[in-house]
Order: structure tokens, then sequence, then C-alpha cells
């Protein structure tokens, strides 16, 4: 399933989770059409969240997808699925043969530059389902990416190439916090696409 390193798959966390990393799983010259047809293509807008009370707009951009128009609330906002377009059906299919795990949703993020980045926080939303699988791909700037234990503070990091895909299931969410750090050395824009299995009433 790993293009360059094919075999048993890793678990980044030593307890208390599961983050299978997939390594890179499209081409370097795949992940480039990609990245460049989802920057023209997806309906970017930046994303809001109120904290302490106040509205903030982030200049990090999200849009949000899915197989029907799903409601979705983080940081006391809510947003409204648009449909798949055609690459993110195919990444979704990619991901999906890869992971094992069927997918109705995706939270894209774009991240012009090194300095944008994301707090510590757990993808724990009761839409989201208990223990449910999260598969997180990335095109565009090579970044760190960080996991914190939530009771023993226990911290670690990996670096998501372009073209790599990993896979956070089973107690992550429930035991550890993630975060992408920011960093003044990175010039380029990434995407992540976070590959989600909403709760359908």
């Amino acid at each position: 399933m790993n293009l360059f390193n094919p075999g048993e798959v890793p678990n980044l966390l030593p307890f208390d989770g599961i983050v299978l990393d997939y390594g890179k799983v499209i081409s370097s010259d795949r992940s480039q059409q990609y990245f460049h047809r989802l920057m023209e293509t997806v309906a970017w807008k930046n994303d809001e969240a109120i904290i302490f009370g106040k509205h903030i707009i982030t200049k990090r951009m999200v849009a949000w997808y899915g197989d029907r128009e799903y409601d979705y609330t983080y940081s006391k906002t809510t947003k409204r699925a648009l449909l798949w377009t055609d690459e993110l059906l195919d990444l979704k299919k990619l991901v999906e043969n890869i992971s094992g795990h069927a997918y109705n949703s995706c939270l894209l993020n774009l991240y012009h530059d090194g300095t944008e980045g994301m707090s510590w926080h757990s993808d724990d939303e009761k839409a989201l389902g208990k223990n449910s699988a999260i598969a997180s791909l990335t095109l565009g700037a090579a970044r760190k990416f960080s996991f914190k234990h939530k009771r023993t503070k226990q911290t670690l990091s990996t670096i998501l190439e372009s073209g790599s895909l990993i896979v956070m299931k089973g107690e992550t969410q429930t035991n550890w916090l993630h975060r992408l750090p920011p960093t003044t050395l990175v010039k380029q824009a990434r995407i992540n696409l976070t590959f989600r299995s909403m709760v359908v009433a």
C-alpha cells in the first residue's frame, strides 16, 4: 500500500491509540496535480471559530464536502457539506481502498505557509461517533505533525510529506491531542484532507 516502503504499517503511537502511518501513497507528480486541481476547484473559505466568546476568522481556509449536505459543528460554528468534486471522489476511493474504512465526508484545510497551523485539539465531536477512523492525506508542503497524551503529557512528532497518509482510529481521539505547529521555515502551501464518517440519524 505504501508506494516506497511496502509491508507492515507502523503505529505512530506507543499506547492508548492507533495512528497508522502508510507513508507516501501518491507519487510526487500526481500529488502536485491533485494539489493544483484542489486549489482551483474547492470552495475555500476562511475558517471561523468562537473562542472565549470572540468570533475569530482565521487565515487558514477550509472546505467541507460529503455524500450529503451534512451539518458539522466544531469550535461553536456549523458548516454544511457541499457535494463531492470528481477529484475528491478519486482521493476518497484511494484512501478507502488503502485504509479499509469507508468515509462519507471530508474536511479540507488550506495552510498558505508555515505560519498557519492548528493548536492542540481532538476530533471527538459526537457527530463523528466514538473511536471512528479519520484518514489524513497531505498534499503540498511537508509539515511536522505532533501528538500529546492527555494524561501523561508525552509528546511525539512526525513529518507528513506530500502524498502521505495517516489514519487515526481506536481510542486516539479519547486519549491524545494533535496539532500542526507553526513554523517560519515553510514557505509553501499545504492542503490537508481529513476523511471522516459522520453519524447519520
